[in-house]
């Protein structure tokens, strides 16, 4: 996409000279022989019509775990806030010209979010963008204190949050084919191509991972409490790999294709923001262990009274860690139309002192689409 806009950019300057129908027409041939320019005819061709518009559903579930340990006058504990999204449907559109496109889905059941991707892929390369913000009122949390009596550790499972856990990620990927000539990954992902025949390719790639998870509110101050003060978690990785992707066509106009990608994770860093709470004044008042009191009202007392304020913020590498990337998709083209299914998974990490966590981000999308 952005070798698109370069080249608008560069070409908008002769517009005026040789006029702008004549313009895009160059524009679009030259898109038109970089989808096939290197590659063997016998294994890729290029569809006659070139513009796809593609209608999409999605179904999508991320799960963001984190664990920490400590004492508490004395008292070991353990806390491991898991937040596990329930499967959530997305709906939505993605329009492009030979792979160069973009698209928007809107959450239709399950979390509160949305989804924005980007993608543009060439002969033997590929970029895509997916960004997906979401909130969570119900996180399972599987606490283990001897501050909670035996009976009551049953209603540390799921709770029930005033102010929601708020997640956002954005993870980038790009890759390179080393048999771009028989091999197409875009045949695959975004049909911008049509793979003839089988055909696998060593591929390396780099992906960028953005995190942003965030329950930093009054009356999540508990939580906060048993996290050692963390109230918001913002990550930066930077991870490189090499994988194998095949495409297998069993039959004319049916593609399946597989892909793994191991990734080194050399740039993990994290940025953690803490805040202070009164739970330990509240814990030495009377109220706090009184045992007459009934659960509503204790409830309204200790939430009403709760308390956070900033302490401050550290930033600081995680280390080395090893993530990966993993994709299946089945592809079937009848004339201008074609359906594709795909899943993705991703894995990330990481670690710090007595804290650590990861987030697992799957996905199912289903399309069908028209080429014009």
């Amino acid at each position: 996409m952005a070798i698109l806009f370069v080249m608008l950019l560069v070409c908008g300057q002769a517009s005026a000279k040789i006029g702008v129908p004549k313009l895009v027409k160059q524009l679009g041939e030259f898109i038109d022989s970089m989808s096939v320019r290197g590659r063997d005819r016998r294994y890729i061709s290029a569809p006659e019509r070139p513009w796809q518009i593609i209608a999409r559903g999605n179904m999508n579930q991320s799960v963001v775990s984190m664990s920490t340990s400590g004492s508490i006058g004395g008292l070991d504990y353990s806390a491991k806030p898991y937040l596990e999204t329930r499967p959530s449907q997305y709906v939505g559109l993605w329009a492009g010209y030979r792979g160069y496109g973009l698209g928007y889905s809107v959450n239709v059941g399950g979390d509160k979010g949305s989804y924005f991707t980007l993608g543009a892929t060439g002969g033997a390369y590929g970029i895509n963008v997916r960004i997906h913000s979401f909130e969570d009122k119900s996180p399972n949390i599987d606490l283990n204190s001897d501050l909670i009596l035996e009976g009551d550790k049953d209603e540390w499972g799921e709770v029930q949050l005033t102010n929601p856990i708020k997640v956002r990620t954005v993870i980038a990927n790009g890759y390179y084919l080393f048999n771009g000539k028989h091999f197409s990954y875009a045949a695959a992902y975004d049909q911008s191509v049509l793979q003839k025949r089988s055909a696998g390719s060593l591929m390396a790639g780099a992906m960028y991972y953005y995190g942003h998870i965030n329950y930093a509110s009054p009356t999540n101050g508990d939580l906060i409490y048993l996290m050692h003060g963390l109230g918001r978690v913002k990550l930066w990785q930077g991870s490189v790999g090499v994988g194998y992707a095949y495409n297998w066509v069993p039959l004319r106009g049916l593609l399946v294709n597989a892909m793994v990608m191991p990734m080194l994770t050399f740039v993990n860093r994290i940025k953690v923001h803490t805040y202070a709470t009164n739970v330990d004044e509240l814990m030495e008042d009377p109220t706090f262990w009184d045992p007459d009191i009934t659960n509503d009202k204790w409830d309204e007392w200790f939430y009403g009274n709760l308390r956070i304020a900033p302490l401050g913020d550290m930033s600081f590498n995680s280390g080395m860690t090893v993530n990966f990337d993993a994709r299946l998709s089945l592809t079937y083209n009848f004339g201008r139309f074609f359906i594709n299914a795909y899943g993705q998974f991703n894995n990330m990490r990481y670690h710090h002192n007595s804290s650590h966590g990861h987030l697992n981000d799957w996905f199912v999308n289903t399309s069908m689409g028209i080429r014009l």
